[in-house]
C-alpha cells in the first residue's frame, strides 16, 4: 500500500538548525496510509557547505569592494592633482614670475575647472604689470627730467583738486552701451577719446556720468533710479541714464544740433536749418539733463558739473540758477565761428546766456575764443575782460580757454607691432584688390567738413601732375557713415561714392585704381595697420575744431616714418607744425603735397615724425584733462544770492578780487 505524503508545513520549506557542532538543513515530510495511521519523515542533509561558501563570499566581496574604494580613490587623487593641484601649482609659479617682473618665463594658467579664479588672476597680474610699467615709466621721467600725463598720475591731481567734492559729467554718449546679441546681453565700449580721458576722473572720485541711454537692452541694466555702478569688471563710478523719446532724439539730436548748430559752426557752406519745433526739442532734453544733474548733486556740497560738446549749450544756465554754488564747466568740442556767421542762428542770445551760466567755457584753440567773446559781445549785456578773457554777465563770471584735445599715447608695443610697417601693405592691399607701391590712407567719419571731395580732386591732379605714379599709388579712404537719417549726408555719401568712381574709371588698370572707398565702420586695430602701412596720410577738413585722426596716425608710426599732410583750417595744425599743412581748397596745393610726401628723403621724414611724435605725446588725453580740472578748481566763486538752493551748510567761497 503506497502512503500518502503531505508536507508538514504549509509552504514546504524546512529549517536550518544547529545540532552539536554540525550545521543541518532540516525537511519534515507527513504521511498517511489508506487505513488511516499516519506516519513522519525527516530528511537532513549536512548544511556547513553553505555556511563556509557564505564566509567565502563574504570575504571576497569585503575584498573586492576595499579595492574598488582604494582604486576610487586613487583616481580621484590623480583627478585633483592633474586638474587641481597641477594648475595651482603653474599659476603659483606664474605668479612669483609676474611678481618678479618676468611674466613671459612661465605660461598664463589654462584650465576650465579654475577659468573664473584665472581670470581674476589675470586682472590682478595685469594690474600688477601696469603699475610696474607705470613706475618704470615715472622713474626714467624724473631721470630725464620730463613730466609726462598718465591715467595713474592725473587720478592722483583730481583727487588732490576736487578734495573729495563730487563730480558729474554730462555727455550725449555713454561711456557703456548695454545691447542684446543672439539673446545674450553684452556690453559695448564706443571708440571714442572722450571715454578715455574722461574716465580716470571718475574712476578717482567715485563721479558720475549722466548720458542718454542709446543701447536697446540699457533698460535691463539699471536700477529704479537709472543708474548703475562701471566698469563692469571693476566698478568705479556711476552711470546714470538719461531716456529720450523718439521725437525728441530726432529733435533736438538730428534735428537742432546737427541740422542747426552743427553746419552753423563748421565754415564748410552747407546751410544750416533751423525749425521752431526742434528748438523746442533741444530745450526739453537740455532741461530734463538738468534736472538728472539737479538730482545727483541734491545732497552734495560745491559739486564739479563738465558738460560736454553742443548737444547741451543750455545746460550751465539751468544748473547754475538752481545751484550757484556748483563749478560748472562746459568744453565745446567743435570750432566758433566769427560773431557774424554766428548771429545767423535766430536764438543766439538764448545760447549764448546759457553757455555764460558757466563757470569756465573750453575750446580747442584760441582763435574759437576770439570768436565766442565776440560773439558775446554782439549777442547779450555783459562786460568783456579781454586781457583776462573772462565774461561778467549778471554778476557771474565766465572764464574763456583754449584747451587742446589729444589721445592717448603710449609707446608701448608688443612684438608684432614693431615689425616693418611694410609688411602688411601686399597683404592689406591685396585684400581689396589693389596692387600698388605706393599707399595712402584717409580715415574719417562721412562728413561735410571733412573734405573728402577735395581730397580726391586733389589725388586726381596730382596722378594728372605726376604721371609716373599712375599705376603706383593707391589712396584708401576708410568712411565711416553717419547720420543718415539728415538728407545732406545721405547726398553727400552718393557724392563721395560718384567721385571716387569717376576717378577710378579714368585711370583704373587690370590690377590697379587710384582710390579705394571702404564704406563702412573699422575697429581702431584694422585702422591702425592701415596708419602703419601708408606712406601718407591725408587729413583735409574743410572745418575742424581739432581733428583726431591727424594725431592717431602720429601715435601709430613709431616706426618714424609716414608724412602727415594736415588742412590749415583743423584745430590740429596749430600744435603739429611738422606735418605738410595745406589749403584743402587748393587742389594744386594737395596735389604736390602728395608729392612732396613720396618724394620726401627717409632722414626728412623721420626727423618731421619724431617731432610730431614728440609733441602728441607731450600734450596728450590726460594732459588735458588735467588743465581742464585745474582751470576750474582755481576758480573762486562769489557768495550765492539770497534765496538759492546751495545746501545750507555749504561753506561760502568769496572771489579774491572782489575784497
Amino acid at each position: 500500500m503506497t502512503p500518502k505524503i503531505d508536507p508538514l508545513s504549509p509552504d514546504g520549506n524546512g529549517i536550518f538548525l544547529t545540532l552539536g557542532t554540525r550545521f543541518y538543513h532540516a525537511q519534515m515530510l507527513s504521511m498517511h496510509r489508506a487505513d488511516g495511521k499516519a506516519m513522519g519523515l525527516a530528511v537532513f542533509h549536512d548544511a556547513s557547505f553553505i555556511r563556509d561558501q557564505s564566509s567565502v563570499i563574504w570575504r571576497q566581496t569585503l575584498i573586492h569592494v576595499s579595492l574598488e574604494v582604494l582604486l576610487i580613490v586613487l583616481i580621484t587623487f590623480l583627478i585633483i592633482r592633474w586638474s587641481l593641484m597641477s594648475p595651482i601649482s603653474k599659476a603659483a609659479q606664474w605668479l612669483k614670475a609676474s611678481r618678479s617682473g618676468k611674466p613671459g618665463e612661465v605660461a598664463a594658467p589654462r584650465s576650465e575647472l579654475l577659468g573664473p579664479l584665472a581670470k581674476e588672476m589675470e586682472g590682478v597680474v595685469k594690474s600688477l604689470q601696469e603699475a610696474r610699467a607705470a613706475a618704470e615709466r615715472e622713474a626714467h621721467l624724473r631721470e630725464t627730467a620730463e613730466s609726462l600725463w598718465t591715467s595713474d598720475r592725473l587720478s592722483v591731481h583730481v583727487r588732490k583738486q576736487l578734495q573729495q567734492r563730487r563730480l558729474v559729467v554730462v555727455s550725449n554718449r555713454e561711456p557703456y552701451i548695454h545691447t542684446r546679441q543672439n539673446g545674450n546681453l553684452e556690453i559695448v565700449i564706443p571708440a571714442s577719446g572722450l571715454v578715455t580721458a574722461l574716465e580716470p576722473i571718475l574712476r578717482s572720485c567715485d563721479g558720475t556720468w549722466i548720458a542718454e541711454a542709446s543701447g536697446d537692452a540699457d533698460r535691463e541694466a539699471v536700477d529704479e533710479h537709472d543708474r548703475l555702478r562701471v566698469p563692469p569688471a571693476e566698478p568705479q563710478y556711476t552711470l546714470r541714464r538719461v531716456w529720450l523719446s523718439h521725437e525728441e532724439e530726432n529733435g533736438y539730436y538730428f534735428g537742432f544740433a546737427n541740422e542747426g548748430l552743427w553746419p552753423l559752426c563748421h565754415i564748410a557752406h552747407t546751410r544750416p536749418i533751423f525749425r521752431s519745433e526742434n528748438w523746442e526739442y533741444y530745450q526739453q532734453v537740455n532741461r530734463k539733463f538738468a534736472d538728472a544733474v539737479l538730482e545727483e548733486i541734491a545732497d552734495t556740497q560745491k559739486p564739479f558739473i563738465l558738460v560736454q560738446d553742443y548737444h547741451f549749450a543750455l545746460l550751465p544756465r539751468m544748473i547754475k540758477n538752481e545751484r550757484p554754488d556748483a563749478r560748472v564747466a562746459i568744453f565745446w568740442h567743435i570750432p566758433w565761428p566769427n560773431a557774424e556767421a554766428f548771429g545767423i542762428c535766430p536764438w543766439e542770445r538764448e545760447l549764448v546766456d546759457g553757455l555764460l551760466g558757466a563757470d569756465l567755457v573750453g575750446f580747442h584753440i584760441q582763435n574759437h575764443c576770439n570768436n565766442f567773446l565776440e560773439t558775446v559781445d554782439h549777442a547779450v549785456e555783459c562786460r568783456i575782460e579781454w586781457e583776462g578773457f573772462t565774461v561778467n554777465r549778471g554778476g557771474n563770471l565766465t572764464r574763456v580757454r583754449p584747451f587742446p584735445i589729444s589721445i592717448d599715447f603710449t609707446d608701448d608695443r608688443d612684438a608684432e607691432s614693431r615689425e616693418s610697417p611694410y609688411v602688411d601693405r601686399a597683404a592689406l592691399l591685396a585684400g581689396v584688390g589693389v596692387q600698388a607701391k605706393f599707399m595712402g590712407v584717409g580715415v574719417d567719419r562721412v562728413d561735410y567738413t571733412k573734405g573728402i571731395l577735395e581730397r580726391f580732386r586733389g589725388i586726381e591732379r596730382f596722378l594728372e601732375k605726376y604721371p609716373y605714379y599712375q599705376g603706383k599709388f593707391a589712396f584708401v579712404q576708410i568712411g565711416a557713415p553717419s547720420r543718415m537719417q539728415i538728407k545732406r549726408y545721405l547726398e553727400l555719401y552718393a557724392d563721395i561714392e560718384a567721385e571716387a568712381n569717376r576717378i577710378c574709371r579714368r585711370f583704373v588698370t587690370n590690377q590697379w585704381k587710384p582710390i579705394v572707398l571702404l564704406k563702412r565702420h573699422h575697429s581702431h586695430q584694422e585702422i591702425e595697420r592701415f596708419y602703419r602701412a601708408s606712406d601718407l596720410c591725408l587729413v583735409t577738413s574743410l572745418h575742424d575744431g581739432m581733428n583726431l585722426v591727424a594725431k592717431e596716425y602720429v601715435a601709430a608710426r613709431d616706426d618714424d616714418r609716414g608724412v602727415l599732410i594736415l588742412s590749415r583750417f583743423a584745430g590740429a595744425s596749430r600744435e603739429l607744425h611738422d606735418a605738410l599743412i595745406v589749403n584743402p581748397y587748393d587742389t594744386e596745393v594737395i596735389a604736390d603735397a602728395i608729392h612732396t610726401a613720396l618724394e620726401m628723403p627717409a632722414a626728412e621724414i623721420e626727423r618731421r615724425m619724431q617731432a610730431l611724435r614728440r609733441t602728441v605725446r607731450e600734450h596728450n588725453i590726460y594732459r588735458w584733462a588735467a588743465n581742464l580740472i585745474s582751470e576750474l578748481a582755481e576758480i573762486r566763486l562769489a557768495p550765492p544770492p539770497a534765496g538759492s538752493k546751495a545746501p545750507p551748510s555749504a561753506p561760502v567761497e568769496i572771489d579774491a578780487a572782489s575784497l
